[in-house]
């Protein structure tokens, strides 16, 4: 059988996952070539159907559950992880730090020039659903938005990934935490990604490429100095200490897998996005084995 097409990205999180399956130190698991890229490539990438197995936005899932479905282990998800609205220190938008000023920013984030990090992420998803729409969306890869909102390319950015551990040496302040504002109307952790598997697969295949994720997941896990020469290979301009405290928000429990509270929060955070019309609905399982 040739390889599975395994795509995920270079961020540290990811590779850290990963690194013991792509290097072939699971004795049963199925081989796979490796393909790394920024996150709105691999929502693109699933959305084609030019991958097996696949880390996706939860936003982008929404619009692939009809040719793929989720991995119980290996996601993003968590408390105090989520996306960050972020701003010019010195700029006309300020934080929310009350109920009332909270209502006042998202009025003025839906008119204002935000950039984001691919229309299917979950940031994006997240600060639609906290303004219930933005008018001027500016989509950029991630790693530029910092820069932009810096230069007055866009009146804010959503950041992700690195970005929350960085804003302040751009010159940048928080306007709100997507993910904790999140977590404070929902009650849930927030669910940023997942781990799709291409339905077209055998299901015994879906099974054994489940336990290569857990494995992997174990694997970095129980000897974390292990994978960090792989993760530093991929994240090379990431300060070392950004970098483990990255590992570290990320890679959690909830990792292991989503348990029945981390499946409630994706099954709400897509129910609520349906319900607003931003995604579609669907009958279709979350999960390969539902």
């Amino acid at each position: 059988m040739a390889p599975l097409r395994l795509a995920y990205s270079p961020c540290p999180n990811d590779t850290f996952i990963f690194r013991a399956w792509v290097q072939g130190l699971l004795p049963g698991a199925p081989a796979v070539a490796e393909r790394l890229e920024d996150v709105d490539t691999l929502n693109q990438l699933a959305l084609a159907a030019e991958a097996d197995v696949v880390k996706v936005s939860m936003h982008a899932f929404a619009y692939l559950r009809d040719g793929f479905a989720l991995l119980h282990s290996g996601g993003a998800m968590g408390r105090g992880c989520g996306p960050l609205v972020v701003a010019p220190k010195d700029g006309r938008l300020r934080p929310a730090p009350s109920p009332q000023r909270v209502a006042v920013l998202a009025d003025e984030l839906t008119r204002a020039r935000v950039a984001i990090p691919g229309e299917l992420t979950t940031a994006a998803l997240l600060v639609g659903l906290f303004t219930t729409g933005l008018r001027h969306p500016v989509v950029m890869p991630f790693d530029r938005i910092m820069p932009a909102v810096t230069a007055g390319e866009v009146d804010a950015g959503v950041i992700i990934h690195e970005g929350r551990f960085t804003f302040g040496s751009h010159g940048l302040r928080r306007l709100v935490d997507l993910g904790e504002w999140w977590e404070e109307t929902s009650g849930l952790p927030i669910p940023l990604g997942g781990i799709a598997v291409s339905r077209s697969l055998d299901r015994d295949l879906q099974a054994e490429i489940e336990q290569a994720v857990l494995s992997s997941v174990e694997h970095a896990r129980g000897d974390p100095e292990a994978a960090m020469g792989y993760v530093r290979r991929h994240s090379q301009e990431m300060d070392p200490a950004v970098c483990r405290a990255h590992i570290e928000l990320y890679v959690n429990d909830l990792t292991l897998g989503y348990g029945e509270e981390g499946e409630r929060a994706i099954r709400h955070l897509l129910e609520a996005a349906a319900g607003l019309g931003v995604v579609p609905g669907t009958d279709k399982g979350l999960f390969w084995d539902d």
